[in-house]
């Protein structure tokens, strides 16, 4: 007797249609054969896709539908040609947390997680800003959270230092109380401090968290117009001297696409010994680091939707189809081989990023995934249209209670 049976699937990167078992929150068959044994649950596939669900590795969930408390000042800071006034950007930006209040963050996380659940979204690293101005609202509000969408979607809550650790006075000791909270992830931003040995100080000082707490770290470097940042070496070496390899992932890297060749391939291999991902966001600045480029030194790399509605980009839908779909465009990968790498970017490699455990649409592997309203990677990024079916930890998810 299994939970759910699903008839019809299409598999990516194999032939012929597939039958597929699911027992206990487990995938316990996936074969070609017919499957004669009964199930609470039995969908058709109908030939479409049936894959792995989405994650999304980065979005500032505590910022979501801000944009109408915000004037345009910041949008424009952080979209001008060159990203020059990103910093500038940050610093206007910061003023909605002049008004955080659990009672609108609250309801506005639960309607972004919703909306994540009905697009099979079903892991996200969610920062929360710490610091003099948010304190601790944000987060607290998103350790809730959680809590409440435990087992429909999986939310590792990234503590985040969003104004800088040395020129925020206090900020450190909040950090800690985040993680004596319950925080699953140790957040930074280091090229936001002022002189290069405070943006040392700052990832030592964040390093240190992440290791008295075992936990790991998610920083956003080089997130500006200026080839002379090096965060991101300074990330990868201080976690090579640490040993902690495959802990530490980096957000944005803008800078690298006007990183000289030879520094940005000694970076590259910096990465690959330090096992640390890139998370790309390009649909939300005119600057991204140089996926196609990152890829082809054989480095780890993966999409994120970044913000969804705030003061740094007005739209969203934690939709990773649609993330996906819009990179195509700006990174120039639209070849059908390139469509494959893209959707990778949505989902194995990301788990990869985040360490995701028994992730892949494999026998004995966790039951979460979705079944698309498509039969081709093509024709998913074409529509970015929600699954027909979300399974959850072995659940169906109803999308009735996802529309709310």
């Amino acid at each position: 007797m299994y939970d759910i049976l699903i008839k019809n699937a299409q598999l990516r990167r194999k032939k012929g249609l597939w039958n597929i078992a699911i027992a206990k929150g487990v995938i316990a068959k996936i074969t070609q054969k017919p499957i004669r044994a009964k199930a609470g649950k039995v969908l058709d596939a109908g030939g479409n896709l049936v894959t792995e669900p989405f994650v999304n590795t980065h979005l500032h969930l505590c910022k979501v539908y801000t944009l109408e408390m915000m004037d345009s000042k910041a949008l424009c800071a952080y979209h001008g040609a060159d990203m020059g006034g990103a910093m500038t950007a940050i610093e206007l930006a910061a003023r909605v947390k002049a008004n955080y209040n659990e009672k609108w963050i609250l309801p506005n996380v639960r309607r972004a997680l919703k909306l994540a659940a009905l697009h099979g979204n079903l892991h996200i690293r969610a920062f929360a800003d710490v610091d003099s101005k948010a304190k601790l609202i944000g987060l607290k509000a998103l350790l809730k959270a959680r809590d409440e969408f435990k087992g429909i979607v999986d939310v590792q809550v990234c503590a985040f230092p969003q104004d800088g650790v040395v020129r925020e006075p206090g900020t450190l000791d909040l950090m800690k109380e985040a993680m004596d909270l319950g925080a699953d992830v140790v957040g930074g931003i280091p090229w936001i401090e002022f002189t290069e040995k405070d943006e040392q100080i700052h990832i030592d000082e964040m390093m240190k968290l992440a290791i008295a707490y075992d936990k790991d770290i998610s920083m956003l470097v080089d997130d500006a117009g200026d080839p002379t940042l090096k965060t991101l070496e300074m990330l990868a070496v201080r976690t090579l001297e640490e040993g902690r390899l495959g802990r530490s992932l980096a957000h944005h890297a803008r800078a690298m696409c006007l990183y000289p060749i030879p520094y940005f391939k000694k970076v590259a291999a910096l990465l690959q010994q330090a096992r640390m991902g890139v998370v790309s966001d390009p649909h939300t600045g005119p600057l991204h680091a140089r996926v196609k480029e990152l890829l082809a030194e054989g480095n780890l790399v993966c999409l994120g939707q970044d913000d969804i509605s705030d003061a740094y980009y007005p739209y969203g839908r934690n939709n990773m189809l649609e993330v996906a779909f819009l990179a195509s465009h700006l990174l120039w990968m639209t070849t059908y081989p390139e469509m494959e790498t893209l959707y990778d970017l949505v989902t194995v490699n990301p788990a990869k990023c985040i360490n995701l455990k028994k992730f892949e649409l494999k026998e004995k592997g966790n039951a979460s995934l979705v079944i698309l309203d498509a039969k081709t990677v093509c024709d998913a990024f074409r529509n970015h249209a929600p699954p027909k079916y979300v399974i959850s930890n072995g659940n169906l998810l109803k999308v009735s209670d996802l529309r709310g």
